[in-house]
């Protein structure tokens, strides 16, 4: 008894008698959709080990009465509900009248920052637009305060407004006679002064430097197109130049605008952990609250609500800076 074996598949081939290739199979669809969450998920955890993390633990904190005695055990601490909450929006005790008035400082703070900031970038970055000689150099020289490390910047700051023998002092009243003597820059009614020189030398070379990157995508037909029109450098400015850096200008202020406000290194550096009454920004005083009177449920309280502050304004900026985009159309 023979058996036969079974015939095997045929093999489709070419006219040159190769195989030919089978359809080739796709990915699935989990794969496709798992890989650029796998991806990301190295920087995800770090964001949740580094930011998150420690934001939940502050909130759970301001509502806890936590204080030096608490410090070694801090989960053992008795539960207080809302009251640091209370205590820190209570306006008529001394702790919320300190509060909104670094509030109130800060703001002040932060408006005249962002918008001194803005204006000399934005001058400088168009000032810089045209081609002479030295422009790089001016570039790199306009950089310089963006590029140096905090401490060190503010730290020469601190020499400059020295009162005997600093800098400022020298020029405005012993070369300049601007004043009648001497005056004290890091105390007093002249410190939010001060701060906010240092925060301004520090700051607008950011500003400079996204303007000018948006200034790259204006095409310079228009610029000539308005020049044969007969338009001169304000208008053209006006017309072209700040329209055409909408977008730039709406991302760069916000930016601007949280970092300064949130700016704990530059007073801390500057006045060291007692800041004067009239540089009393909300980052140090929600440090002292939370580190020199070592009320950290309290301090944990204030973090909060500036970060409510802080998330209502930007959702309100950014909803109206979105009413002026119209759709593009299909």
């Amino acid at each position: 008894m023979t058996t036969t074996a079974p015939a095997e598949a045929a093999v489709p081939t070419n006219s040159s008698g190769a195989a030919k290739p089978g359809p080739r199979r796709r990915p699935g669809r989990l794969r496709r959709i798992g890989l650029p969450y796998l991806l990301l998920l190295p920087a995800l955890l770090l964001e949740l080990l580094v930011h998150l993390v420690p934001m939940v633990i502050g909130i759970v904190m301001s509502f806890k009465e936590l204080t030096q005695f608490y410090i070694r055990d801090w989960g053992a601490a008795p539960w207080s509900g809302l009251d640091n909450y209370q205590v820190s929006v209570d306006f008529d005790a001394p702790v919320g009248q300190a509060l909104l008035h670094s509030f109130l400082v800060t703001v002040a703070f932060t408006l005249l920052s962002v918008g001194l900031c803005w204006l000399l970038g934005t001058a400088a970055a168009v000032y810089l637009q045209d081609t002479f000689r030295g422009r790089g150099l001016l570039r790199a020289l306009f950089l310089v305060p963006y590029a140096l490390p905090v401490y060190a910047a503010v730290i020469t700051w601190v020499f400059m407004f020295q009162h005997d023998n600093g800098l400022v002092n020298h020029v405005l009243h012993g070369q300049l006679h601007l004043t009648d003597k001497p005056s004290f820059w890091l105390i007093g009614d002249n410190s939010f002064w001060a701060l906010l020189t240092v925060s301004v030398w520090k700051g607008w070379p950011f500003a400079f430097l996204i303007v000018m990157a948006g200034l790259q995508n204006i095409p310079g037909e228009l610029y000539e197109a308005a020049a044969l029109d007969g338009a001169g450098l304000w208008q053209q400015i006006r017309r072209i130049t700040l329209p055409s850096l909408r977008p730039v200008n709406q991302v760069l202020l916000l930016v601007l605008f949280l970092w300064t406000f949130n700016d704990f290194n530059t007073p801390y550096v500057l006045f060291g952990k007692s800041a004067p009454e009239a540089a009393d920004l909300i980052s140090v005083h929600i440090y002292q609250a939370s580190f020199v009177t070592w009320n950290f449920g309290t301090g944990s309280a204030m973090s909060v609500l500036l970060l409510l502050f802080l998330l209502v304004v930007t959702g309100v900026y950014l909803l109206l800076t979105s009413r002026g985009r119209k759709p593009a159309d299909v």
